[in-house]
């Protein structure tokens, strides 16, 4: 196991070192660094961002944002999921709200974003929260509507009849492993509209606002570092979702992955 582990290190180190030297021959080859900086300034670019104190602002503004839409996705997705699973009528009812909304890309709420929120940090987190809604809902109604009758019947049996119990005590617990499976499929799709949500201004700082500054100043390097960011700050919160949910709120639920 061990020896995997270290050829698992060392593929993927030299996988990482061949990718550098064709990025920066190929770089070189267009001699255009509009179109292709070379990896060499990247790199050097990278650590003269992270080392400034501007970095953790952009940062801490960007998850300021992601927050705002992730918690508003809580509190709207999961209870309408719960009420449509469980509830047939609600289920009839606001079925064809949600299809009909659902495939509308999250970016095309931008203009009523900037009418409603104006240029604010609420409108970026609206972007995200219309990108994580639906995968919400849809993770917890499927997680309700197949409950097993089963367990439905044994607890009816075992003296809880009322709704608020049967969903409390059964199907909670047997749709959380769909609905925190939806919330991960959220997080990323929230996480990558955050960029676009922070590109028309809302704020002067930002992952999202990084890019699309040093864009219009032609700083393709530092563009490409924020880009880099963006990814490393995405993988670094599914990394901690991961450990939270399979090591805490599923450690029953042994061989599970998420």
């Amino acid at each position: 196991m061990e020896s995997q582990n270290v050829q698992k290190v060392v593929i993927g180190a030299l996988s990482l070192a061949a990718f550098a030297v064709i990025w920066e021959l190929l770089a070189v080859y267009i001699g255009n660094s509009f179109y292709l900086p070379r990896f060499s300034s990247v790199f050097s670019a990278f650590f003269s961002v992270i080392q400034s104190s501007i970095f953790f602002n952009d940062v801490a503004i960007s998850l300021y944002h992601f927050l705002i839409g992730f918690v508003f996705a809580l509190i709207v997705g999961i209870p309408i999921g719960m009420m449509m699973g469980w509830f047939p009528v609600l289920d009839k009812a606001l079925n064809p709200i949600v299809e009909i909304f659902r495939p509308i890309p999250p970016l095309a709420w931008i203009p009523f974003a900037i009418i409603w929120l104006k240029l604010t940090h609420q409108a970026a987190g609206f972007i995200i929260f219309m990108g994580m809604v639906f995968p919400i809902i849809i993770s917890t109604y499927s997680g309700f509507k197949n409950v097993p009758k089963i367990y439905v019947e044994a607890a009816k049996v075992l003296g809880s009849v009322s709704s608020v119990k049967l969903i409390k005590n059964v199907a909670i617990p047997a749709a959380s492993p769909m609905i925190l499976s939806g919330i991960k499929t959220a997080t990323g799709v929230g996480w990558m509209c955050l960029a676009a949500s922070e590109m028309f201004g809302v704020s002067d700082s930002g992952i999202g606002y990084k890019i699309w500054f040093y864009y219009g100043i032609q700083a393709m390097d530092y563009v490409v570092v924020y880009m880099l960011i963006l990814g490393f700050v995405g993988l670094l919160l599914d990394f901690l979702f991961r450990v939270l949910i399979q090591n805490r709120v599923l450690k029953w639920q042994k061989g599970t992955v998420i």
